[in-house]
């Protein structure tokens, strides 16, 4: 996607599929106007007959009845013309949210983790609805009330050239109040868009680390930063306002005074005999229904203004740089095995890795062992393809991953970190993430080899219980059952035991056996106890393998392996010195 689009580029690229909807809605809303048009003339025309002494009742009934007919016309057209662009532009919308969140998927996670939470949830939830009234209203409303002037003017300059200059002479006043009021408009939206992030990012924030703030006794504090950004965030708003105030009351009340100039004029030619008076009640009536339309045509800039921005927000999202990967995988790996070839990796220009080389085999047991910081979540986000590699290449069965397609690559990892996330459903939905396609026996299966199954049921909706107070450990058991309904063939486990005690972590150990049974299993684990019979130890520090081999092997040989096993032992044993 070409970032330097401009904003007209990118609403026809998202409308494409439903432009039609709104070619009719716009047919359909000017002819609406045109309804809304007709009675004005009719009103002008009964008015004459009256004049020139007509007093057939029924002509002035057929009439009335005629512009009671257009103005229901007039409300019909409306009403489909708004039904139109609004089903279209739903759609829209949520084609662009799939189109944000599809590309979150396909960015590497680092981009993610830049921006806050808080920000990507205003651009795909407030933002983009926002498009909405620019699509949906002005769309069909603004071609339309273009017209009605237009007709209008036309109509008006037929019947008396002089009059229609006349009608005309104040609205360039008010056209320039108006233009007053978007002095630094784009400067004052950017800004308003500014506050408004920091606002939802200190919201979130502030909600996310009420825990903590409640531990430490930091609420006033907290909230004072919470309140300030709340305050700015409406004074940018306020400020903004006050300043176009003047100019909106002129505008407001210039504009619709058409009778200050057509009226006098008028009247004057009327006087002077050079206007008759059929034309001047004609010309009368026309003016009034010169100017309504105008004003809200002007009501819809403001939305119009606002799109550059907004849409700057959005692109600015799906122009992201995505992963290295083809859409379709070139050809499928041989086996299950992992090799990583001189792979270093930067994160914001700081050295993470550096040249690490890795051979695993497939069905292997696998562990990356080291001090926190040193790189191995890293190693293991990259093979699961959460970032790319800059430098040097990571295989699976000899095939490069970055000639597998992320569909693929995924089908064949299932991934368990330290912080498992659980969506707010119910816990057999977030079990049965692992296989969409999974019966609800299989996923019962899952959980009970995973070792979950028991505390479950002990809940008031058993596997209907929706995931929002359960335990780390529970958690965690919850996410190796998901891993084994997936049954991928490869295993990577991200210091899966980390928020368990010694009885759960039994449970979870037992489960991880049977999950990864002639699998290629990789586990990056704090407690050294649990990956002594790994087939293979990788000691990773300051981004680089220091050593490899077995337990023993490495124990002798490996000063900063024998000390981090000393420590744990001890800790263990309940031995820790003073």
């Amino acid at each position: 996607m070409n970032k330097n689009k401009s904003t007209i580029d990118w609403l026809m690229i998202f409308t494409k599929d439903h432009r039609s909807f709104y070619i009719v809605s716009v047919i359909l809303a000017i002819l609406g106007v045109i309804c809304s048009i007709v009675p004005y003339m009719i009103i002008g025309d009964m008015a004459t007959k009256l004049i020139n002494g007509n007093k057939d009742f029924q002509i002035y009934l057929n009439e009335t009845m005629i512009m009671c007919l257009f103005w229901i016309l007039r409300i019909a057209f409306h009403s489909l013309s708004t039904l139109c662009p609004h089903t279209a532009t739903f759609r829209v919308l949520a084609h662009i949210r799939k189109l944000v969140c599809d590309k979150l998927t396909i960015v590497p996670l680092g981009k993610i983790k830049d921006e806050s939470s808080g920000t990507l949830k205003n651009v795909i939830v407030e933002r983009i609805d926002s498009i909405e009234t620019t699509l949906a209203h002005v769309v069909p409303e603004f071609t339309a009330n273009l017209m009605a002037p237009v007709i209008v003017t036309i109509y008006l300059f037929i019947i008396d050239w002089r009059i229609a200059l006349a009608a005309l002479i104040i609205m360039p006043l008010g056209f320039l109040a108006y233009c007053g009021m978007m002095i630094g408009y784009e400067e004052s939206f950017r800004n308003t868009i500014t506050k408004t992030k920091i606002l939802n990012d200190t919201a979130v924030e502030y909600i996310n680390g009420i825990e903590v703030i409640k531990a430490f006794g930091k609420a006033q504090n907290s909230y004072e930063k919470f309140k300030i950004a709340a305050q700015e965030g409406a004074d940018c708003y306020i400020e903004w306002m006050r300043r176009s105030n003047i100019f909106f009351s002129i505008a407001m009340v210039l504009t619709p005074c058409t009778m200050l100039t057509v009226l006098p004029i008028s009247g004057y030619f009327v006087m002077n005999q050079t206007l008759s008076i059929i034309d001047f009640i004609m010309c009368i009536i026309l003016s009034l229904g010169l100017t309504v339309p105008i004003i809200t045509v002007a009501s819809y800039s403001d939305d119009i203004g606002k799109m550059t921005a907004i849409a700057d927000e959005v692109v600015n999202i799906l122009t992201w740089e995505p992963l290295d990967r083809p859409t379709h995988s070139q050809e499928s790996p041989s086996d299950y095995s992992i090799q990583l070839d001189k792979v270093t990796f930067a994160y914001n220009d700081i050295d993470v890795l550096h040249d690490i080389c890795m051979n695993i085999k497939q069905g292997t047991f696998n562990a990356f062992v080291g001090p926190s910081g040193s790189g191995k979540s890293t190693i293991a986000k990259l093979i699961v393809s959460l970032w790319d590699v800059k430098k040097g290449n990571i295989s699976i069965g000899g095939i490069n991953i970055k000639d597998l397609s992320l569909e693929d690559c995924n089908q064949m990892i299932a991934y368990v970190s330290q912080d498992n996330y659980l969506f707010h459903d119910s816990i057999k939905e977030n079990i049965r993430m692992g296989n969409p396609d999974a019966s609800d026996n299989e996923v019962f299966e899952a959980a009970k080899r995973s070792g979950c199954h028991d505390f479950i049921m002990e809940l008031e909706n058993g596997y209907d219980t929706v995931c929002e107070h359960l335990s780390g450990g529970e958690k965690q058991r919850i996410a190796i059952a998901r891993a084994m309904l997936k049954n991928a063939p490869i295993i990577i486990l991200d210091e899966a035991t980390a928020y368990t005690d010694p009885e759960n972590e039994a449970i979870i150990q037992q489960s991880v056996a049977k999950l990864v049974q002639n699998k290629t299993l990789i586990v990056i684990a704090h407690r050294l106890s649990t990956i002594t019979d790994a087939d293979q130890l990788f000691v990773i520090n300051n981004g680089k393998i220091e050593e490899i081999g077995k337990h023993q092997e490495i124990l002798k040989n490996n000063q900063l392996y024998a000390k981090m096993w000393a420590s744990h032992i001890s800790i263990k044993d309940g031995v820790i010195d003073a």
